[in-house]
């Protein structure tokens, strides 16, 4: 059953309202425990699919996920930080949020959310570590920084780092890692201890750990991975070498202490009487970073998110769901299930039939391709503050996307001479060279390595201009190499698809194809240099 919308007016919200849920009384609503982490894509061992998560378990997110709802097809609707959030906030479409269409911009306080519509309800609400950002007024979309619970402190946010740190200082290992996993749950409980007797809570819990920057070789020596089981493993369009395998693994070490905290945290809900009436949700905002068509690309390693859902009282689990889902189906699903309003300017869809529904696979047939987009990401990484607008539609089966600038670069300023930039300086610097590419090891061995024949094919896919239509065939090519959009052979299936995207854009008002089609090349913007 879809949830009734109503109108979407600035500040003024309809109070009466029809739900499934009416005949709960106030104390036995249900919580919303949403775990979401910063730069964290399908990323976990249950997910087979994607061939480096066999070298490594992670038992949590598996055991989770296994004993609740997986959904093997979600996506953000933007793989950039604020657009990302700003969609799911408000349960629309990126490219209605204004200046939150882009990185590092002011949220629009006029805008609702989901958060805050659940504190006027009577939820407690509040998050851990990052909610909205980066941008000003900080976590306005969360109610502010009054809302952070962080008195424990937020050294989880560089967990390689810090357990590095301690263990120079004569900690063990699993010591140094013991300190961080009790701040996380310290920080939950300060939340928890302002809770009202009887008072629902909506709680955002958001590591940022697995966001650059974590420690070189830290995968190996805090976790105990061997980046070399990767080898052979590698998406194509990675060099499969040491250096880039060591990096990924790095990041894989990141995710390990993701799961630990998830797992403390859920004996944590359990130890205090609050599992069985909280809908639990985990996921994360976009793919990994640093790495070549992944983080602030449409591609699926950008896009594509782990997605795991439980609510013992109401949610049958051991399902595995094949659904196209987008993030901004989230805010709508957690109004629902609350017994609050959604409200009409949600281009989001509620979740809530596919959670209770009792089958596996496809269950909605209409839910059949989702729409993911991108406009500015760091604001000055190409001349006069242009973005790179993009936008997209992925089916099962094919992913289209449109370019709408093609004359652009994708990744922002290229090299053109002068000093050319050190390997140092490529891992520590996002700025100083494609800035739209996060600093990483991964991009300082591709640029080193970029006139090499061997590596012209990783290299032009991951930096160079790209054409204003693509068009990939997921069924024959799942590493998304080839670009058949001027095949012959495909040409219904790209009109079929740029007629739906289009159609779409159109009906959700996208100020790229409703407007002048400069909207977003005048956004405001905050400069990383003087945030």
């Amino acid at each position: 059953m879809n949830s009734k919308k109503i109108t979407c007016l600035i500040g003024v919200f309809c109070l009466v309202f029809t739900s499934v849920f009416a005949q709960k009384t106030e104390n036995k609503r249900p919580n919303i425990f949403f775990f979401f982490a910063d730069d964290w894509g399908q990323y976990a061992s249950v997910y087979e699919s994607f061939s480096p998560n066999s070298t490594f378990t992670t038992p949590a997110f598996d055991k989770f996920a296994k004993e609740g709802v997986r959904f093997n097809n979600a996506h953000v609707n933007s793989p950039s930080c604020t657009p990302c959030r700003s969609a799911l906030f408000s349960g629309q479409h990126f490219y209605r949020t204004g200046s939150a269409t882009n990185l590092m911009s002011e949220w629009n306080i006029d805008i609702p959310t989901y958060p805050l519509l659940l504190e006027e309800a009577g939820y407690h609400i509040g998050f851990t570590y990052k909610a909205w950002g980066p941008g000003k007024p900080l976590d306005a979309a969360y109610g502010g920084a009054e809302k952070a619970y962080m008195s424990a402190g937020q050294s989880f946010n560089k967990f390689s780092q810090n357990v590095t740190k301690m263990v120079q200082e004569g900690k063990i290992i699993e010591e140094a890692k013991e300190i961080l996993y009790k701040e996380g749950l310290d920080n939950f409980r300060s939340f928890m201890a302002e809770k009202k007797d009887g008072q629902p809570f909506c709680y955002w819990f958001g590591p940022t750990n697995t966001h650059r920057k974590w420690t070189k070789g830290s995968g190996k020596e805090i976790w105990g991975l061997n980046p070399d089981n990767l080898k052979g493993k590698m998406p194509e369009f990675l060099p499969d070498v040491h250096e880039v395998r060591e990096d990924m693994n790095d990041y894989m070490g990141e995710v390990l202490a993701l799961d630990e905290m998830l797992k403390r945290l859920l004996i944590e809900l359990d130890a205090i009487g609050e599992r069985e009436n909280t809908l639990i949700v985990v996921s994360g905002d976009h793919g990994i970073p640093g790495f070549p068509r992944a983080k602030c690309n449409l591609y699926p390693l950008g896009t594509n998110v782990s997605l795991f859902v439980q609510w013992p009282e109401v949610v049958s689990g051991g399902r595995v769901v094949d659904d196209f889902v987008s993030l901004i189906d989230l805010a709508p699903t957690f109004l629902e299930v609350a017994g609050e309003p959604v409200l009409e300017c949600m281009t989001g869809n509620s979740i809530l039939p596919l959670l209770k529904n009792k089958k596996n696979g496809i269950i909605d047939t209409k839910r059949d391709h989702v729409i993911t987009g991108r406009e500015r990401h760091v604001p000055d990484a190409r001349e006069g503050y242009l973005p790179y607008p993009q936008r997209a539609i992925q089916t099962k089966d094919f992913l289209y996307i449109k370019n709408f600038a093609p004359d652009r670069e994708p990744m922002g300023f290229p090299y053109t001479s002068g000093k050319e930039p050190s390997i140092e300086e490529l891992t520590e610097n996002t700025f100083i060279v494609y800035g739209d590419f996060d600093a990483s090891p991964t991009k300082a061995w591709m640029f080193k390595h970029r006139n090499e024949n061997q590596w012209e094919m990783h290299w032009r896919l991951g930096f160079e201009k790209r054409p204003e239509e693509e068009l990939y065939d997921l069924r024959k090519d799942p590493d998304y190499l080839e670009n058949v959009a001027d095949d012959p052979e495909y040409a219904q299936t790209k009109k079929k698809l740029s007629k739906r995207l289009m159609t779409t854009l159109k009906s959700t008002k996208d100020p790229r194809v409703t407007g002048d089609g400069k909207t977003f090349d005048r956004a405001p913007f905050i400069s990383p240099r003087n945030f």
